[in-house]
């Protein structure tokens, strides 16, 4: 079965830690996908439609995801300029 754009994006670009009662904010989470589709050269989808499939992928208010990989490091070097 293919995969969308946005489960490959949440394979690659995070990680589930059902030990943690927090996780990825609105704005980082989308933050992160942007910097992924920067990476794998995509046009991101529109916000909106970015958070309807959201909806149907992780739960709602402490999802447990965590950053990861070259999207994850793109996304906190754009973000934190002073890093560099």
């Amino acid at each position: 079965m293919a995969h969308s754009q946005f489960d490959l994006f949440l394979q690659e670009a995070t990680l589930f830690d059902k030990a943690s009662d927090q996780g990825l904010d609105d704005d980082r989470l989308y933050g992160l996908y942007t910097s992924w589709c920067f990476i794998n050269q995509l046009k991101p989808g529109k916000e909106s439609v970015f958070w309807a499939a959201m909806k149907h992928r992780i739960p709602a208010g402490h999802n447990g995801l965590r950053m990861k990989g070259p999207a994850a490091a793109d996304y906190i070097l754009t973000s934190y300029p002073g890093l560099v």
